[in-house]
């Protein structure tokens, strides 16, 4: 099952075809290429709201995969950046993280990864991942994940095409820095807002910046975060005025669900990055049940070493606390498995409108139905769980 969950982001992504976009910083050779304003993919707001994940000691291989699958949001916005990657069109990231009684260290490696990339991944990792070596003698324990992206298919800012595209490029990168404006939407995405820049020949920043009235007071106060910011970003063009539309594309992996105002193709990756968030949630719960019942088994066989009765009163707690965890397990897979039901039937309205997506809706039916399979056993697990707790005897009448 864990295998499953440490690839299930990676067949997401990859399967993420859909219609093909041109490929690569061709340069532009026609008047409409020239005006097209790129470099305004989606920004998660999961890059400014990190997982705080708290692990129970020992770690173990479930514990490790859900740390590592929580931090997808950051490392794609590590991405984003041309700088970090190669001129590959894929880019794959292997995390790792590795815990023995010595260290605990976290390895990234990959493919089409500068040293710039592989240092941005590496500091936010070692941010979100802490942890203390085992005690003296333990088994190590190690777990990994890999993360790809696509350049036609993964938020991406490329330079070069035009002025207009460069600046709008100029903003994207800048998202990440501006988190106090997104502070007040910590459960869901905001809504699309689009802004008309006008940038002048010997202006050092914008000339003007106009958001479109969002239609909702959140919306018009972020937006009026945002004018701030832009403003004072530099600014240069070699034409004497240059006007066009930027528009801000929201995601949000911690949100509860897609926004339902926003196109079906933008909710499938919103959904995708809800989907690979209670992932990680399902590979925690399912480390926190296999923590809680490796402490359980040890105290079972002491007691049945020992023949202690003052350890009942133990065994029940440690029996209690396995079948919480149990429960804790189903209702992380249940969650998982609803996001999943809501990227099938997306998919396949899509795929009725599209034959392109025709691969990812067997990707996405393939996940639900592992997704079943996991759900399945974590009930069965739940029920051998309570069958082993220790039985009150009844009363002698």
């Amino acid at each position: 099952m864990l295998r499953r969950l440490a690839i299930a982001s990676v067949i997401f992504t990859a399967a993420c075809a859909g219609p093909q976009k041109p490929a690569g910083p061709a340069a532009p050779t026609t008047v409409q290429e020239k005006m097209r304003i790129t470099n305004q993919p989606p920004f998660d707001l999961a890059s400014c709201q990190p997982r705080q994940l708290t692990l129970p000691p020992p770690p173990n291989n479930g514990l490790l995969v859900g740390a590592l699958l929580s931090t997808r949001p950051q490392v794609m916005e590590c991405l984003v950046d041309p700088k970090n990657r190669g001129p590959a069109q894929t880019t794959k990231v292997m995390l790792k993280t590795s815990v023995t009684d010595q260290a605990a260290t976290n390895t990234i490696t990959g493919e089409n990864l500068t040293p710039e990339g592989q240092k941005c991944i590496q500091t936010l990792v070692d941010k979100a991942i802490q942890l203390q070596p085992l005690e003296k003698g333990a088994k190590p324990v190690e777990a990994q994940a890999e993360i790809i992206h696509e350049l036609n298919n993964s938020p991406s800012v490329t330079f070069g095409v035009n002025e207009g595209s460069d600046f709008s490029g100029t903003i994207r990168l800048a998202q990440e820095q501006w988190c106090e404006c997104y502070a007040p939407f910590t459960t869901q995405a905001p809504p699309v807002l689009t802004a008309k820049i006008k940038l002048k020949k010997g202006a050092a920043t914008p000339a003007d910046v106009t958001f479109e009235p969002s239609g909702s007071t959140e919306g018009d106060q972020l937006a009026a975060c945002l004018k701030s910011k832009i403003t004072a970003l530099p600014a240069k063009v070699s034409v004497d005025e240059l006007n066009f539309p930027h528009r801000f594309i929201h995601f949000h992996s911690g949100a509860n669900e897609a926004l339902a105002s926003l196109p079906p193709e933008l909710r499938f990756y919103q959904l995708e990055g809800i989907r690979s968030q209670r992932t990680a949630d399902t590979a925690v719960a399912f480390g926190q049940r296999a923590s809680a019942a490796e402490t359980y088994d040890a105290l079972v066989a002491k007691y049945q070493k020992t023949k202690d009765w003052h350890l009942v009163n133990d065994l029940k707690e440690k029996c209690a606390a396995l079948v919480q965890s149990a429960d804790n397990w189903i209702k992380a897979i249940e969650t998982q498995q609803a996001a999943e039901q809501q990227t099938v039937t997306l998919v396949g309205e899509l795929k009725a409108k599209d034959e392109g997506w025709a691969a990812v809706e067997t990707a996405s039916q393939t996940a639900l139905a592992n997704t079943q399979k996991d759900l399945d056993t974590a009930k069965q697990r739940r029920q051998q769980d309570e069958a082993a707790c220790p039985k009150e005897k009844p009363a002698k009448k």
